[in-house]
């Protein structure tokens, strides 16, 4: 356990262990321009500018939103997955998402640990701007990480998680792109969690 213990699996949250979360808004709310993710927008601050925009066009608030959330599931498998990897490492979720979004997901996944941001809210509810934990959290976590003593073994799917990646000792890719695999030949990518948890338990 001792060389085990070293380590850390950081994980995203959104296409890796649940759905995207403004995607199922989108849908339910019946907006499809909202279906932009950091899949089709690499700058996340610019991202979340013209959807808070688009919310407050349509008079949509964290209560909407909140609504949504609460009847997504995580991706069948993920509950399992996540168990079974925190029962050998430490892991933890880093995700840009928001802590008002994130709370009844990791309800549903076990209460894992999760580093997120966090949006300002209007007492009427709407949604008025967003508070970046840090600058680029996902690799500046994982440097910070490392500089407490972990190898950080990282997976995501999205553009937003190839730094965090690329920065440690093992890293995935998972359920993403065609195009972001095809860019990153470097990185192995997984589409099943038994995949996953066998290419992590090699580098364990």
């Amino acid at each position: 356990m001792s060389n085990m213990s070293m380590k850390i699996v950081c994980l995203d949250l959104e296409g890796v262990l649940v759905p995207e979360i403004w995607i199922a808004f989108a849908k339910a709310s019946g907006i499809p321009e909202l279906e932009r993710t950091t899949r089709d927008e690499p700058d996340y601050d610019k991202l979340m500018r013209w959807r808070i925009g688009v919310l407050k066009e349509h008079g949509l608030g964290l209560k909407q939103i909140q609504d949504t959330i609460a009847t997504i599931d995580p991706i069948p498998g993920a509950k399992e997955f996540l168990d079974e990897l925190r029962s050998i490492t430490q892991v933890v979720i880093i995700s840009d998402t928001f802590t008002q979004f994130a709370g009844p997901l990791m309800k549903k996944l076990g209460w894992p640990t999760i580093f997120c941001n966090s949006l300002k809210v209007a007492p009427d509810g709407e949604i008025t701007g967003f508070k970046m934990r840090i600058e680029n959290s996902k690799l500046s976590t994982v440097k910070a990480l490392q500089s407490i003593g972990f190898e950080t073994i990282a997976a995501g799917d999205s553009h937003n998680d190839l730094d965090m990646i690329r920065a440690s000792k093992a890293g995935f890719l998972f359920k993403s792109t065609e195009q972001i695999i095809r860019e990153n030949p470097q990185f192995p990518a997984y589409e099943t969690y038994e995949e996953l948890m066998a290419a992590i338990r090699h580098v364990l």
